[in-house]
């Protein structure tokens, strides 16, 4: 089980590095590492374990962020009545909407305990690929609160942090219509 003592933090260098490609057929330690990743998002949003263990409520983690620099992230975001969740391998963000967006309330990271203020811009829609875990391409299409997440979790891929999006000189600078 994943606590937040496993969870790398903004200062270890290897966060702020690219990842590389997951190769296929998955080996064990990969399918474990997701496993790992959907079930510590699970248990974060589940009030009784999260207080249990301590952990933060998270909505999305990269493999970098629990010290595996491979090209991979779980998303768990309940919506409503309905719950986006999965987890892919080797995403790519193939298309994107001109119009941008930003959370009002800003953008929070397990890696950080910090508060950062500012928006950071993000595409209001995009269109993800990647491999699901039975090897097979999947083709997600999203918008708002999805969209953003999965931009997030995707920067993590890349070395790059929400903060490192925010303009410095204008850190509250509107992007679009506010999700």
């Amino acid at each position: 089980m994943i606590t937040m003592n496993e969870i790398v933090r903004e200062e270890v260098p290897t966060l702020h590095e690219r990842s590389v490609e997951v190769t296929f057929p998955l080996s064990e330690e990969d399918k474990e590492t997701m496993r790992l990743m959907r079930e510590f998002l699970a248990n974060s949003q589940d009030d009784e374990i999260a207080e249990k263990y301590d952990l933060r409520s998270g909505i999305g983690l990269a493999a970098p962020q629990i010290g595996v620099n491979k090209r991979m992230f779980a998303i768990r975001l309940p919506d409503g009545d309905d719950l986006l969740e999965f987890g892919i391998y080797n995403p790519k963000i193939i298309s994107h909407s001109v119009e941008q967006t930003f959370l009002t309330g800003g953008e929070g990271c397990l890696s950080v305990d910090r508060e950062v203020e500012g928006h950071v811009p993000r595409y209001m829609r995009i269109t993800l690929t990647g491999i699901d875990h039975n090897g097979i391409p999947v083709k997600l299409r999203l918008k708002g609160m999805k969209a953003i997440v999965c931009q997030h979790e995707y920067d993590h891929l890349d070395g790059i942090m929400f903060y490192d999006r925010i303009d410095k000189k204008e850190p509250f600078k509107e992007y679009g219509p506010a999700t």
